[in-house]
């Protein structure tokens, strides 16, 4: 059974940083597609960084490139998003998530498997 459990959320001020953690059991993380989502109040969940786990090759929304990082630990069980300089726009609900597609993919059906969310709030 896969299982994604998020941790690291909370409510920081404009210009601050949080780091997200995704533990992640159950699941082959080899030549595989992880992802960090976030979903705003009334907005489209949105990619926000994906990491292809066999090469390390990592992507990033627009919004988020040079103040987000997404990384793994060496045993490929947990997933990290380090968020620096963070802003308003960036509050959200921030959810892991894994594929089973061989590359990383942008769109949120491409994912199988989710985690529960870790709410971020970033104040001005």
């Amino acid at each position: 059974q896969v299982q994604l459990v998020e941790s690291g959320g909370g409510s920081v001020q404009a210009g601050g940083s949080l780091r997200l953690s995704c533990a992640v059991s159950g699941y082959t993380a080899n030549n595989r597609g992880m992802a960090w989502f976030r979903q705003a109040p009334g907005k489209e969940r949105e990619r926000v960084a994906c990491m292809y786990t066999s090469t390390g090759n990592t992507y990033y929304a627009e919004a988020v490139k040079g103040r987000f990082t997404i990384s793994q630990d060496n045993a490929k069980n947990t997933l990290f998003l380090q968020m620096n300089s963070l802003r308003p726009e960036d509050t959200a609900m921030y959810y892991c998530a894994a594929s089973n597609r061989a590359y990383c993919p942008s769109r949120p059906s491409d994912f199988t498997y989710w985690g529960q969310g870790t709410q971020v709030t970033v104040s001005s």
